[in-house]
């Protein structure tokens, strides 16, 4: 299938710019992929179109602010003299484990055919409340962070060791920002607002300090806790509020976390949906979690994943914790605390059998984007192009700080 096939017309002036005022007040189309109706509502009517008993599945991730501005320290030559020095944006986008103990990032870098092997990143500190990214000299601010480029890839890709230092997240915290989607337009000397700051980030999320993967199975490999590179967004709309009012209806929620990773942010260079690779993406399913979905599975209950990285996750732990054979592919399933990594790509004519997913509560996606593709798995394409239609037709808001969509 073509990549075009996926292609939709979308006026500029419905890509969200901001979250709405309050959270939670966000518009919400309901969509039958039995029947392919589909339906307006607002996002806080959710626990009223919910079943008592069903189980939803949200992801806690939380996000870093990822996207840091660094000046180039340059190569040493063979005369030991440096080469020119210039400023780069460095995203980091995935954290990676070290039995050693070193602290290795995945980063995407720009401009990034300068900054080869081998060359030096410093990173300093910004004043105080000031927006983007530091502009005084070496001699003025303090120098944070240090890291050396130990390999490059071939779209901006780089692998980054950071020097050590006594709390990286807290650095983090001080001289990085968010890194929104480039859609979301900001001024440059402003890369985040207070705003961002709270909204860009579910409510939900759990603090780099909670995930601990001690319990799961040794022998898995443990994702650090790293945090996402960006929102998982379906779970914006989420409030205490409304999490109350989904318990009081009955309906139970259970967390997985997968950090997201350098696929969001890597454009499709290919023509056809079976030439499609993603990156993997680390995830880590807890045994309260685990407990839950087997009970949802034992008793035939729906399980509702709340955005496409809850969705992929899931789809792949039933792809690999298959039980007694004999059974239909759900009953099979049986799942143990673990963690792991993911690259299930889900699009129409290839993987399209949802094994534990009986409904899918999302965003509005990118034209010809992946996220689109497991959409239009899940409700078939050409429904989901329908109400895609009947959204931009609507006004609905589209992508991450936009209205959602419930797929049962």
């Amino acid at each position: 299938m073509l990549v075009s096939h996926f292609h939709y017309d979308l006026p500029e002036d419905l890509i969200a710019q901001h979250p709405p005022t309050v959270r939670g007040t966000s518009r919400m189309m309901t969509l039958d992929r039995r029947s392919g109706a589909f339906a307006d509502h607002l996002f806080a009517d959710l626990p009223s179109l919910l079943h008592p008993g069903d189980l939803l599945i949200l992801n806690d991730s939380r996000v870093i602010p990822a996207r840091l501005f660094a000046t180039r320290a340059g190569l040493t030559t063979q005369h030991n003299s440096p080469a020119p020095t210039g400023h780069v944006e460095v995203l980091l986008t995935e954290h990676l484990p070290d039995p050693e103990g070193h602290n290795d990032w995945f980063a995407l870098v720009k401009p990034a055919k300068k900054v080869q092997p081998g060359e030096t990143l410093f990173f300093f500190s910004n004043e105080p409340g000031a927006p983007g990214p530091d502009s005084r000299t070496r001699e003025e601010a303090p120098q944070l962070l240090t890291a050396t480029v130990l390999a490059a890839g071939d779209h901006g890709e780089r692998t980054l060791r950071f020097s050590p230092v006594a709390d990286f997240h807290a650095i983090l915290e001080r001289i990085g920002h968010l890194p929104l989607p480039p859609y979301i337009h900001r001024d440059k000397q402003q890369p985040n607002t207070p705003e961002d700051r709270e909204r860009y980030q579910t409510v939900y999320s759990k603090p780099l300090t909670q995930q601990s993967s001690s319990i799961l199975d040794p022998l898995s490999p443990i994702p650090s806790p790293s945090g996402s590179a960006a929102a998982p967004t379906a779970g914006l709309h989420f409030t205490p509020e409304i999490l109350s009012q989904l318990a009081a209806n009955k309906i139970e929620t259970a967390y997985l976390t997968l950090h997201v990773g350098l696929g969001t942010f890597q454009p499709i260079r290919v023509d056809r949906t079976e030439d499609i690779r993603l990156h993997a993406e680390p995830y880590t399913i807890s045994p309260a979690t685990a407990a839950a979905i087997n009970a949802a599975v034992r008793e035939r209950r729906r399980i509702i994943a709340v955005g496409t990285t809850s969705t992929r996750t899931l789809e792949h732990i039933a792809r690999i914790s298959q039980g007694a054979p004999g059974l239909d592919s759900r009953s099979r399933v049986q799942v143990e605390p673990h963690s792991g990594s993911t690259s299930l790509f889900l699009s129409p004519g290839l993987n399209e059998e949802f094994k534990l997913v009986s409904g899918l509560l999302t965003n509005f996606h990118l034209p010809q984007s992946t996220l689109l593709m497991l959409v239009s798995a899940f409700a078939g394409r050409e429904a989901t192009l329908r109400a895609y239609a009947h959204a931009v037709a609507a006004r609905y808001r589209f992508f991450s700080y936009g209205d959602c969509m419930l797929i049962t």
